[in-house]
C-alpha cells in the first residue's frame, strides 16, 4: 500500500478497535495470498497448484458456539428458539478482548460483497490473520470491480488464535461466532474451520432481506438455454452442488440465493464443494477444481512426499472441501443472477429407502416439506450413528435461519402462487431398502428425472398418488427402469418397506408438531398423518 491509503486503512481499523497492527495486506490478490499462505506455513503446494490446508480441531461448523446478540434490535426480530443469544455486555467485553488480542498481528483485509445483485448487495470486510481465509473468503464472496469509497455494512473479524472465556464472554466454550446485526460485526475465533464466515454472511443476509421483501435461500441454481431457472434446495449431501453443476445448464451458484421481484441472484461469487469420493467421471468439472492453481483444499489428504491428492481418504474428515471461484466452472454465470425460476428442486437423501426418486408437490405440499427441511445421516459418518437417523432443518438450513420459518416460509408461498412455480421432491438417498441393505440412487437416474422434470416432459407424465405422503409420482419416464420410480416395488419384502414407511410418517409428523399452530389450513392438510387419516 502506498502511505496515504496505508493511513486510510489503518484509521479505518482503529475506528473498529484494531489499534497496533504490525502488517496490514489489504485487498491483496489471490496470486499473493496463496504465496504468503506457503511462506507462512499455512499449507501445502498440492499436485496441479492447489493449496491444501488443515482446520484441526474443528473440520465443520461449531453451531452450539454460534450467538447473536440480543438487544433491542434483534429483542422481537429473532427466533430464539433456535439461536443462541449473547447479552450486549458480554459481546462488548468480547469485542475488545479481540481487538486486544489482535496487538501486533499482521492481518488480511478484504473488501468484498454479498449478493450479486447491486440493489440488494451487502459490502463486507473480512479481516483474518491466515493468508489462506483470505485466499478462501475472496473465491467464495465477489470481488467489486471497483472499490473506490468502499463503506462496509458488515465486518467480520476472524481470529482462530483467539480463545474466548466462558464465564467472562458468556460463550460454551472457548470457540465463538458472535453476531451483533444491529452494528453489523461479527466475531470468529478458535476455529480455523473457513465456512464459519460464508455463512455469516448468509446468515447476516437472511436477516436483512425479508425485510425488503427477498427470499433468501440455502439453495443452488442454474439457467437452462431457454432461460429456464430452476433452484434446488437441499442439506449437505443431497447433491445441491453436484446436481447444479450441470455442463447443459449455466450455473448460478451452488449454495446460497436470493429472490427478488427481478429474479435471481446468487450471493456468492465461489463455490465450497464437498469433494470426498469425488468421481472424475460423474462430476468432472467440479473434479477438475481439485486440480487447479489457487484452489483451496480444505482438510483434503495429500501425499507430503508427491503431494498427489487421496480424495477417497476421509481420515481427517468426511467433509472435505474445495474453495474455488465461479470463473473455474466454463459454464458458470459470469452475471449470478437469473430470471425468476419455473422449477424448484427439494433435495433430500432418504437413508430409511422410503421415498420415490421423484414426485411432484402441490404448493401446500411444497410448504410442507420447505418447513420439514428432511433428509437422513448415514451409520459411519457420525460418531455413534449406527443406523439412519432422520434430520429435519427447517428452511434446508436452520442453522443460518435468524427470523421465524414462517416468515420464509410466506415468503416462499407467495413466490410460487404469483409466478406459478413447479415444484419437485428428489430422492438422492436409497433404493431398494434402507442403508446398509439397498444401494444409493444412481446418480444417472437422478438426472435423467431431473432432466425430465426441467424440460417439461414429465408435466404430462401418467402419475400414481404415493399411499403414504400423497405427492404424484410418475409410473414410466423414458429411459428410466419403472420398478425404481416405486420404492416399494424395489425391496425384497414389500411388508419391511410398510413398516419402514410407517416409521418414517411418524418422525415427519412428530417434527412438524412444532409448526401446528403457525401452518395454514391448507399446509396441515399436506401433512402425511393427514393423507393416511383420509384413506
Amino acid at each position: 500500500m502506498d502511505t496515504a491509503t496505508d493511513a486510510r486503512i489503518r484509521a479505518e481499523l482503529a475506528n473498529l478497535g484494531l489499534t497496533w497492527v504490525d502488517r496490514i495486506s489489504w485487498n491483496a490478490p489471490a496470486a499473493v495470498l496463496y504465496q504468503e499462505a506457503v511462506a507462512r506455513g499455512e499449507g501445502l503446494v498440492a499436485e496441479g497448484g492447489g493449496l491444501a490446508v488443515t482446520t484441526g480441531q474443528h473440520t465443520g461448523r461449531s453451531p452450539g458456539d454460534k450467538f447473536v446478540v440480543r438487544d433491542a434490535t434483534t429483542e422481537a426480530t429473532i427466533w430464539w428458539d433456535n439461536n443462541k443469544a449473547m447479552s450486549r455486555e458480554h459481546f462488548e467485553t468480547l469485542r475488545k478482548d479481540f481487538m486486544a488480542h489482535a496487538r501486533l498481528k499482521s492481518l488480511y483485509v478484504q473488501d468484498l460483497a454479498g449478493g450479486a445483485e447491486p440493489q440488494y448487495r451487502l459490502p463486507t470486510r473480512v479481516i483474518t490473520e491466515h493468508a489462506w481465509h483470505a485466499l478462501f473468503i475472496q473465491h467464495l464472496l465477489i470481488v467489486p470491480e471497483d472499490r473506490t469509497g468502499f463503506a462496509p455494512r458488515l465486518t467480520i473479524v476472524n481470529l482462530p488464535s483467539f480463545r474466548a472465556d466462558p464465564v467472562r464472554h458468556g460463550t460454551r466454550s472457548e470457540t465463538v461466532i458472535a453476531l451483533d446485526l444491529a452494528n453489523g460485526l461479527v466475531l470468529i475465533g478458535g476455529t480455523q474451520y473457513a465456512g464459519e464466515m460464508k455463512k455469516s454472511v448468509f446468515t447476516v443476509l437472511n436477516y436483512l432481506l425479508p425485510e425488503q421483501g427477498v427470499m433468501p435461500m440455502h439453495c443452488s441454481a442454474n439457467l437452462g438455454h431457454k432461460g429456464d431457472s430452476a433452484v434446488f434446495f437441499g442439506l449437505s449431501g443431497t447433491g445441491k452442488t453436484t446436481l447444479s453443476a450441470d455442463p447443459s445448464r449455466i450455473l448460478i451458484g451452488d449454495d446460497e440465493h436470493g429472490w427478488s421481484e427481478n429474479g435471481l441472484f446468487n450471493f456468492e461469487g465461489g463455490c465450497y464443494a464437498k469433494v470426498i469420493k469425488l468421481s472424475k467421471e460423474a462430476e468432472p468439472q467440479i473434479h477438475a477444481t481439485t486440480e487447479m492453481w489457487g484452489t483451496v483444499l480444505e482438510n483434503v489428504k495429500v501425499d507430503p512426499a508427491t503431494r498427489r491428492l487421496d480424495l477417497n481418504d476421509g481420515s481427517l474428515t468426511e467433509n472435505t472441501r474445495a474453495a474455488y471461484p465461479l470463473s473455474a466452472i466454463a459454464n458458470a454465470s459470469r452475471s449470478g443472477t437469473a430470471p425468476i425460476p419455473r422449477t424448484i428442486v427439494m433435495l433430500t437423501a432418504d437413508a430409511f429407502g422410503v421415498l420415490p426418486p421423484i414426485a411432484r408437490l402441490t404448493p401446500a405440499q411444497a410448504m410442507y416439506h420447505f418447513l420439514s427441511g428432511y433428509t437422513a445421516k448415514v451409520a459411519g459418518t457420525e460418531r455413534g450413528v449406527t443406523e439412519p437417523q432422520a434430520t429435519f432443518s427447517t428452511c434446508f438450513g436452520a442453522p443460518f435461519i435468524p427470523r421465524h420459518p414462517q416468515v420464509y416460509g410466506n415468503l416462499l408461498r407467495n413466490l410460487i402462487a404469483r409466478h406459478g412455480v413447479t415444484c419437485w421432491l428428489v430422492n438422492t438417498g436409497w433404493t431398494g431398502g434402507a442403508y446398509g441393505e439397498g444401494h444409493r440412487m444412481p446418480i444417472q437416474v437422478t438426472r435423467a428425472l431431473l432432466n425430465a422434470a426441467l424440460d417439461g416432459r414429465l408435466d404430462a407424465a401418467p402419475m400414481r398418488t404415493d399411499a403414504n405422503f400423497g405427492f404424484a409420482v410418475p409410473r414410466e419416464v423414458a429411459g428410466v427402469d419403472p420398478r425404481i420410480l416405486d420404492p416399494r416395488a424395489t425391496w425384497a419384502d414389500p411388508r419391511a418397506y410398510d413398516a419402514m414407511a410407517r416409521k418414517l410418517v411418524g418422525m415427519f409428523v412428530k417434527n412438524f408438531a412444532t409448526f401446528e399452530a403457525t401452518a395454514g389450513a391448507e399446509v396441515k392438510a399436506a401433512s402425511p398423518a393427514a393423507q393416511i387419516a383420509a384413506e
